[in-house]
């Protein structure tokens, strides 16, 4: 198991992303990055090459083998996803990327004026849906899904569309699973089978993941 990866080259996506509202304030939401962070770990350990493409979190890679590019936007993450697609075996969509962003984003502080504040957004690019259209045979695609209701349709829902290989489902709806915990439970869904597991830390998910997709790679 411990070379199982070696010579493979795995690129994640981590983190938030904040998307600005004006120079001191963003939309966002409350990814921590850890669940991207243990993955990179969990590859490298296992020899592959992994580039870390991660929005703003206070956590730091340890291995040598991950190389992490720190990006905000939704924006910078895809400009910086693009770059490294063509040239990975693996790729992992961990980051919860934020669905849209200011149309205009002021350059100076909004003031405080009135009772109300409008603000208009935009779409922002689906990284994994339009990385997808790319992808080759000899790829692996892995994305995730958060979800709080019609879990598991809306889930193979964006397996398809967004041709991934796999892609993990946590729900909102169980103790211990989503942002800000230490652990997490997981379903991961396949084209023609699924796979759930208990509440572990997420470091043990990061394991339960990546023996997963060792699997579907080797056998």
């Amino acid at each position: 198991m411990e070379n199982s990866f070696k010579g493979r080259k795995v690129l994640i996506t981590a983190g938030p992303t904040y998307e600005h509202i004006d120079p001191v304030r963003f939309i966002g939401n409350h990814s921590t990055g850890k669940m991207g962070f243990a993955l990179a770990e969990c590859f490298a350990q296992r020899g592959a090459k992994v580039q870390l493409v991660a929005g703003p979190t206070h956590m730091k890679a340890q291995h040598p083998s991950v190389k992490v590019t720190d990006v905000t936007t939704a924006d910078e993450m895809y400009e910086a996803v693009k770059q490294l697609a063509a040239k990975s075996d693996i790729w992992v969509f961990a980051a919860a990327v934020a669905d849209y962003k200011p149309k205009v984003a002021a350059d100076r502080k909004i003031k405080k004026a009135g009772a109300e504040l409008t603000l208009e957004l935009v779409k922002n690019v689906d990284i994994a849906a339009a990385l997808g259209k790319e992808k080759r045979e000899d790829q692996f695609s892995v994305g995730f899904a958060l979800e709080t209701d019609n879990e598991s349709s809306n889930a193979r829902e964006k397996l398809l569309k967004k041709n991934l290989d796999m892609i993990v489902l946590n729900s909102l709806n169980d103790p211990g699973a989503g942002f800000k915990h230490d652990t997490n439970k997981i379903t991961i869904i396949e084209r023609d089978t699924t796979t759930a597991f208990e509440l572990k830390q997420k470091s043990e998910v990061a394991q339960d993941i990546v023996n997963l997709i060792g699997e579907r790679l080797y056998a």
